[in-house]
């Protein structure tokens, strides 16, 4: 069985630095042996990768990457707080995505998330997921995601 980390270097994907929180938490905690982390926005090195509404001014597929984003930064702030080898499965994700009023796709956008997740752990990376429309995000980010890992 090959490692989280060893399928990111196999993809080609270098974790990025832990995005600073914009407010007042921590981007994860451990309680036992679960680590949850913080919602986490689609940033790169340290601004947003693209603002605004999907379905509007961000395409499902725009969207749909920049879920992914968010995955890294999420498993960024996981390896900061426990080697990200010792992730023996993901628990749950929760995807926002801050939708044009019309726009219902919002599934297919936290897609981008799921897919990763199952790209980097295989069958561990399978998880029960929400998949949430709201009107706005912070920093008029368009999508955010957060993660419930368990860890050995």
């Amino acid at each position: 069985m090959t490692s989280p980390k060893a399928r990111l270097d196999a993809l080609g994907i270098a974790l990025p630095a832990v995005a600073a929180p914009v407010a007042a938490y921590v981007p994860a905690v451990r309680t036992g042996s679960l680590v949850y982390t913080s919602g986490q926005l689609p940033t790169v090195d340290g601004h947003l990768a693209a603002i605004g509404k999907v379905g509007a001014d961000i395409s499902v597929e725009q969207a749909r990457a920049l879920a992914g984003i968010c995955v890294l930064n999420a498993l960024a702030a996981i390896d900061a707080l426990v080697d990200l080898d010792s992730v023996v499965r993901v628990i749950k994700v929760v995807g926002f995505v801050a939708s044009d009023p019309s726009f219902t796709e919002q599934p297919a956008v936290v897609n981008g998330a799921s897919t990763l997740l199952t790209e980097i752990f295989g069958d561990s990376g399978a998880h029960a997921r929400s998949a949430v429309g709201v009107a706005v995000l912070p920093l008029d980010a368009p999508v955010e995601i957060e993660l419930i890992v368990e860890t050995r």
